[in-house]
């Protein structure tokens, strides 16, 4: 690499560096080259030879990165090739600085907290990373010129460390190394903390004192990759009109223009982003994503939390009731959706494994879990079985933070409420605070949920008043604002319990003042019991009243209940409603509102609504919640949804629940798996599936899905045994030349009923051709067939047309485009017009068959026996 000196960036040392000559044949280029890539031009008054400030008028009249496209066209022409080389260097160079800054900004993030979780991310990594390989890699052209990748995934599922796993393949050269040259990365923080700002600005901010290099970032937009994280803690609008949209990269704009010019392409066209977010966020997201975007979800799936179990402890019976466990209660399965919590929820189980307690009474709540996770944590290293740091200081620094909406602390905010820099690192250590992800300098909670529990104790324990600094001055993200205390009212339940009190008070050395609490919260919900304005809907009450467990206490509250008002989002809503409508003596009334995807029957008076008719789940491993809901909205009678798309899913994916969901919806008729790989376990399903006579699926989509030699077996077993498939879509796979055989003989078996067959892009050879061909003069039921973009040449058209010329050839529609061949083909193809009847539709675009081809076509069509009906 050459060396980096002042003149690299310097037009004016290029411009000295030109003879008379060849700076007279610039001026000259420079209209006609601006035309060429679409920039105004600048008058010529000014690029006369009498002004001799050429740099400052060109550096003035464009923004950098289209100057020097400029310049280094027209230094190819003149031909200056040595300073074409000279720039191409200086790019090299910046390319390689901007790797190396990433790489050492990626040196101090936190390293994975331990081998479990080590293990179980580095595969979540390595999995998410190879799809988004795959995905920009093969992205179409139309989606590659505004390519949106959403990451949508809950708290501390893993989707910052899938990013920084990203980051460092790509600045080691292993991901992406012809793709993107540059991958600016911009977090939720890093956009809150900005009213307005340029491009130029944006870019630089990562830089040694704020000098990136935006002409040679720039210079290629369409090789840049912004990253943007955490969009549903941004505080942004894009409700922005078209014409407040900035085009100038120098521009001064506010901050909401300036990411909406990016999202647009009005700025950086041709760049892409990788954009993160939280479910919550999905309005949104809904408000970006464009069509031909990609959507992925992060999930802890059933299989992952299985080897997470096994991993964590220390023999296969014990991680089996402790799964078992989990998988039984609803509470428990959600909490496991995210790694640390399931890390949290094994602490738990093992330490009451270790005591010898039965889990199944011992753990039966959400303040079970907490309760043992914080004793064990915090007493793990004490020798006389006390908390290694001030329990009460930690509950003061969660119940600040949710008071004042800080989720992020200061050091100072953890030294004012009595932490000392050993505590600290203690609480480090014992994975109870982590280091702030985007604020230098600060700790968070490991989770959430954590923070919410420890401050639920905070309400029960003689603290005196903290403030924390962090309450006020710093700029927050939406996520901080927190104004739902419901999971800390429900923890303060649990608490209330006598058993669970007497554990976390013996486990942890303190006493809870828990008579008040008792009773205050008795005396509040007794008085929102009737009162539906207040409380707007009881779910929350009863998720606490679950936690506390406590027969009399429920009974007491529930007593004054005469109706009840619930809105169950998901199975822990039921679970918890359940209990308590046991515990309802005075019911009279009850309102139960379902959230799902169901089509509910509307009698002649409703207004009609729109109907869910299509869904595409992309790129994840179905969680077992997920996997319910799904299912049984499948299996309902009223579920009107006609297409089902699989994506992007793993081999060990699960689908036995779901297929036989897909079997009882009779409205069900198209089933698409895609880019993923169909294992003779899916297709045992799919002949399941296809062979019931329940079944209502007629078109079977495997675009994409890399089929080995052994599929074509699969297939043809297919074709013969379901009695309603009527297309068969296998485009994107190369199709080989090995078991093809089998599959073609199938076409005209007398039990195949299919009646269209799709086969774009699939590198047919005129082996194949010659098999297909024999199919269509034998098979009475096939009447469409596409073979588009496909280099069958001519060649492979008149193995195709021998078949079509017997009037006995059922098939009425054939597409062809794409297939490389010229007007010799459309000789062959005039025999056919004239002699088969049945073939109403030829699709024959992209083909150079020219003015002599098309002569011989039209001929053909005025043959009185032609009874075509379309040309495309």
């Amino acid at each position: 690499m050459a060396e980096s000196d002042s003149s690299d960036s310097d037009l004016l040392w290029y411009l000295e560096k030109l003879s008379r000559k060849e700076c007279h044949s610039l001026r000259n280029q420079l209209g006609q080259e601006c035309v060429e890539i679409g920039l105004p031009p600048i008058p010529r008054l000014e690029l006369s030879e009498e002004n001799p400030d050429l740099a400052n008028q060109l550096t003035t009249f464009y923004e950098a990165q289209h100057l020097w496209n400029l310049m280094y066209n027209i230094f190819q022409k003149i031909p200056r090739k040595d300073l074409c080389e000279k720039i191409n260097d200086r790019r090299n160079r910046n390319k390689e600085a901007h790797k190396i800054l990433i790489k050492e900004k990626l040196q101090g993030e936190r390293c994975l907290h331990n081998r479990i979780h080590d293990i179980l991310c580095q595969d979540m990594i390595l999995e998410l990373v190879n799809k988004f390989d795959f995905v920009f890699h093969h992205v179409s052209p139309e989606a590659a010129k505004a390519l949106n990748v959403f990451l949508i995934g809950q708290e501390a599922s893993g989707k910052t460390m899938v990013l920084r796993g990203a980051l460092f393949e790509w600045a080691n050269g292993n991901l992406w190394a012809d793709v993107f040259s540059y991958v600016i990365h911009l977090s939720s923080h890093d956009i809150n903390q900005m009213t307005s700002g340029s491009l130029v600005a944006l870019i630089s901010k990562d830089w040694p004192e704020g000098r990136a290099p935006v002409a040679d970032i720039l210079s290629e937009p369409q090789k840049i990759l912004f990253i943007l994280e955490d969009l549903d803690d941004m505080e942004l609008t894009f409700r922005i009109s078209p014409q407040a949209l900035c085009t100038d990269s120098r521009q001064q704009v506010s901050t909401p223009v300036l990411v909406a010019s990016l999202l647009t392409r009005k700025l950086a066209p041709g760049c892409r982003f990788l954009i993160t977010s939280r479910p919550r966020g999905q309005a949104v997201t809904w408000t970006i994503m464009k069509k031909t975007d990609m959507l992925m979800t992060l999930s802890f799936s059933r299989e992952k939390r299985h080897k997470y179990f096994t991993l964590f402890f220390k023999d296969g019976q014990s991680a089996e009731a402790a799964f078992q466990l989990v998988q039984r209660n609803e509470l428990f399965l959600h909490l496991c959706q995210a790694p640390i919590l399931c890390w949290a929820t094994c602490v738990a189980l093992q330490r009451q494994m270790n005591q010898g307690a039965d889990l199944k009474r011992s753990c039966q709540t959400l303040t079970d879990i907490y309760t043992h996770f914080l004793a064990d944590t915090l007493t793990a290293q004490a020798a006389d079985q006390r908390p290694v740091v001030p329990l009460q200081s930690l509950c003061s620094l969660a119940l600040e933070g949710l008071l004042h909406n800080t989720l992020h602390f200061a050091e100072e905010d953890l030294r004012s409420v009595g932490f000392t820099q050993a505590d600290v690192s203690t609480l480090q250590t014992l994975e109870i605070l982590w280091p702030s992800s985007h604020l230098k300098g600060h700790y968070r909670f490991i989770h959430s949920k954590v923070q919410e529990f420890c401050a639920a104790v905070a309400f029960m324990l003689p603290l005196a008043e903290h403030g924390i600094p962090s309450a006020w001055g710093r700029c927050k993200g939406k996520r901080e604002l927190y104004d739902d205390f419901s999971p800390v009212i429900a923890s303060m339940f649990g608490l209330l319990n006598k058993k669970r009190r007497k554990t976390f008070e013996t486990a942890l050395g303190c006493r809870l003042l828990t008579d008040y609490v008792s009773q205050y919260l008795l005396t509040e919900m007794r008085c929102f019991g009737d009162n539906l304005k207040a409380i707007g809907h009881h779910t929350p009450l009863f998720h606490g009243l679950f936690e506390n467990q406590e027969e009399e206490y429920v009974k007491r509250i529930m007593d004054s209940f005469s109706e009840a008002n619930i809105y169950v989002r998901d199975h822990r809503d039921l679970m918890v409603s359940s209990y308590c409508l046991g515990y309802c003596q005075r019911l009279q009334k009850l309102k139960l509102s379902i959230q799902n995807i169901f089509e509910k029957k509307s009698n002649e008076q409703s207004t009609p609504r729109e109907t869910l008719r299509e869904l595409e789940l992309c790129n994840t491993d179905l969680d077992d919640t997920s996997d319910r809901v799904l299912c049984k909205a499948l299996s309902h009678p009223d579920c009107q949804l006609r297409t089902l798309k699989l994506t992007y899913f793993s081999v060990d994916t699960r689908f036995e629940d779901m297929f036989k969901a897909i079997v009882h919806n009779r409205n069900l008729t198209c089933l698409c798996l895609s880019c993923m790989p169909i294992s003779s376990k899916v297709f045992s399903l799919l002949h399941e599936v296809l062979a019931n006579p329940m079944c209502s699926i007629q078109h079977l989509s495997l675009m994409k899905c890399d089929l080995e030699a052994s599929a074509y077996q699969e297939l043809a077993s297919l074709l013969l045994s379901s009695k309603n498939l009527k297309k068969l879509t296998l485009s994107k796979n190369a199709l080989s030349r090995d078991g093809m055989e089998v599959f073609c003989d199938a076409l005209f078996h007398p039990d195949c009923v299919l009646e269209s067959l799709v086969l774009l892009f699939c590198c047919l050879t005129l082996r194949s051709l010659s098999l297909i061909s024999r199919s269509l003069v034998l098979t009475e039921t096939l009447k469409h067939l596409d073979v588009s973009v496909n280099n069958i040449g001519d060649n492979g058209v008149l193995v195709l047309m021998m078949s079509l010329v017997f009037p006995t050839c059922s098939v009425q529609e054939l597409e062809m485009s794409g297939c490389f061949f010229t007007a010799k083909a459309c000789e062959y193809m005039v025999c056919v017009l004239q002699n088969n009847p049945n073939l109403k539709s030829l699709e024959l675009g992209s083909n150079n068959v020219g003015d002599a081809g098309m002569e011989l076509l039209c001929g053909a069509m005025k043959h009185p026996n032609c009874k075509l009906e379309n040309i495309g």
